[in-house]
């Protein structure tokens, strides 16, 4: 299976979801995120070809992950 990139916005956020239950979203910051991101197992691709907008994709695709399962 190919890795994830930072294009894999829904594909990433799924994976928070499930790593991460019981954190809110909204309240990590894009510099944790980043982390996060770069820690996944699936994930491979440049961490340096990440910006804010792409961390912001992910964090509000996380977010309606995790509102779905309140």
């Amino acid at each position: 299976m190919p890795k994830l990139t930072w294009k894999d916005a829904e594909d990433i956020a799924i994976l928070l979801s499930e790593k991460y239950p019981d954190i809110e979203p909204l309240s990590v910051r894009f510099t944790d995120l980043h982390k996060y991101v770069t820690a996944l197992e699936e994930f491979g691709d440049d961490p340096m070809k990440s910006n804010e907008g792409i961390l912001e994709a992910i964090q509000m695709a996380w977010h309606d992950e995790w509102e779905d399962k309140q």
